[in-house]
């Protein structure tokens, strides 16, 4: 069987996960979920109550995954593996999701400037009733941030798309003194971790 007639389906809007696919050879579709609705988003990322933070990833990627599984049955699309995702920056055991505002962004960016924190990807899939989930922790430690420095940033589009309010494939590279993990976690797809699932559902890239 060729790769390509081995499509999976991506429950993502995140353009880093789509590159990062790309990267290992991997066709998808994306089922996309709703954020905003009328009745709500499809999967809630909400923390609840006193919930640790690698619980709450594993949650909402898990949700996702589920809900993407449905959506695709629902609809009588043609089966494949579904896919899902959820990337957290933690600190001082705190979540920092998106930032709604620029307020936000720099807070973040001052929680984070001369300290390590964590960042954790839940990666859930879904394939002919079976599930496979896991979640990949890296440590990232960024330099001592000046408050200029911070502004600068944050007056760019790019931390208020990404948790913790940076990316490092981006401008924010420029802050980081050291990682240790995975890169490709820390951007929101640990390709290691990702492809163990993908074989599990017969997907192999190489």
């Amino acid at each position: 069987m060729k790769l390509a007639e081995r499509k999976i389906y991506l429950a993502s809007k995140s353009p880093r996960r789509r590159e990062l696919l790309r990267q290992i050879g991997i066709e998808f579709e994306i089922l996309q979920l709703r954020d905003h609705a009328a009745r709500g988003p499809d999967v809630c990322e909400t923390a609840h109550p006193d919930e640790l933070p690698q619980d709450y990833v594993a949650r909402v990627s898990a949700e996702k995954a589920a809900f993407a599984w449905q959506m695709m049955h629902k609809r009588r699309m043609l089966p494949r593996p579904v896919l899902a995702a959820d990337t957290t920056v933690v600190i001082d055991g705190g979540i920092l999701g998106k930032p709604a505002g620029t307020a936000e962004a720099i807070e973040m960016l001052r929680q984070l400037s001369g300290r390590t924190h964590q960042v954790m990807t839940a990666i859930a899939l879904y394939h002919n009733e079976q599930s496979w989930q896991l979640t990949q922790i890296s440590e990232v430690t960024f330099a001592a941030l000046s408050e200029q420095t911070i502004a600068r940033y944050c007056a760019t589009h790019e931390p208020y798309d990404k948790a913790g309010g940076y990316g490092i494939q981006g401008l924010a590279a420029v802050f980081i003194r050291h990682i240790a993990g995975s890169y490709s976690g820390i951007m929101g797809l640990p390709l290691f971790e990702t492809t163990q699932l993908l074989e599990e559902a017969g997907i192999r890239p190489l």
